[in-house]
């Protein structure tokens, strides 16, 4: 079996290119992918050469953890079945490329219990259900407070603040700096920093990935508060002891999402708590591959990237 991917080769060197996928065993699905998102937080780092050490990491590689497709095959053991839409979080399925993630593929094979299956109304937004189960995991549980402040207002910050408020909880702050990212809010502000004189928040999120903003949000939360780093940093963390000491701030580190996290987010969304409208804003062929993942790193205007495989045979 054959199929056509994205290969990253080494930082900005990418194309498409034909690899061979492992036969499928009886476990597993074979899915033909309709639409898969680039990720502006890992992927980026692959993109750049930035990425630190990580498990299973290494060039070339199928890059993608974000896509949606429909079963083509489906083996004796699994409970799904042919036509199903479902959503897939990558494979490892790549000859002669590693799939550390590998969603940006026509077509993949992979474990049945690693593909969800979701509504054939969820085409492009299915991609979404990555990021919005992200979200989901770093406010989910009874020993977590709902942000009150979230810094960044690309797609993780925009489902963090939508959870917030499909949870009923009061509606959060969220900073951004860049003017061109300050529409969009639905049901909360949307302001730059430097306007924001409040030093009292209980609880922040950094949905940013800047490794250099910990002084700043230690200086905005109230005694005794959480900062919560959800965003993917490439380089060492460090803050001022003295400040965090005297606020005896607490910090906490989100990690990526759970089969559960997967599960619930699905139900959010459709039941209709959860509404993914309004983030992808960019969409392109997957035969343009190479100029879709410079705009989805480098144009500050383009929230989510979205891979078009349809075309692809």
């Amino acid at each position: 079996m054959k199929t056509t991917a994205v290969i990253l080769e080494g930082p900005k060197k990418l194309a498409l290119g034909d690899l061979g996928v492992k036969a499928p065993g009886d476990d597993d699905v074979v899915v033909d992918i309709t639409h898969s998102g680039i990720s502006t937080g890992t992927e980026k780092l692959f993109w750049t050469g930035e990425m630190p050490p990580f498990p299973g990491m290494g060039y070339p590689l199928v890059p993608g953890y974000e896509a949606a497709g429909e079963v083509v095959e489906a083996g004796r053991a699994t409970n799904l079945a042919v036509g199903d839409r479902v959503f897939v979080p990558g494979a490892n399925c790549f000859e002669d490329a590693r799939g550390l993630f590998g969603a940006a593929s026509r077509r993949i094979v992979t474990p049945a219990a690693r593909a969800m299956r979701i509504d054939s109304s969820l085409q492009a937004e299915g991609a979404l259900l990555a990021l919005a189960a992200t979200a989901r995991h770093t406010m989910a549980g009874l020993d977590k407070a709902m942000p009150a402040l979230i810094v960044g207002h690309g797609v993780l910050g925009r489902l963090l603040a939508r959870l917030t408020l499909a949870a009923g909880a009061p509606a959060p702050v969220v900073w951004v700096t860049n003017a061109a990212r300050r529409g969009g809010a639905r049901g909360y502000d949307v302001v730059d920093p430097s306007t924001d004189d409040r030093r009292d928040y209980r609880t922040i999120y950094d949905a940013s990935g800047a490794p250099d903003v910990l002084n700043q949000l230690i200086g905005r939360i109230a005694k005794g508060g959480e900062i919560v780093l959800a965003g993917f940093y490439a380089s060492d963390i460090s803050f001022g002891f003295v400040p965090a000491f005297m606020k005896e701030v607490r910090l906490r580190v989100a990690a990526e999402w759970t089969p559960d996290d997967l599960i619930a987010t699905r139900q959010l969304v459709e039941s209709g708590a959860l509404g993914l409208d309004g983030l992808i804003t960019h969409t392109e062929r997957a035969a343009d591959a190479q100029t879709a993942y410079p705009t989805a790193f480098d144009d500050p205007t383009c929230l989510k990237m979205i891979l078009d495989w349809s075309e692809m045979q």
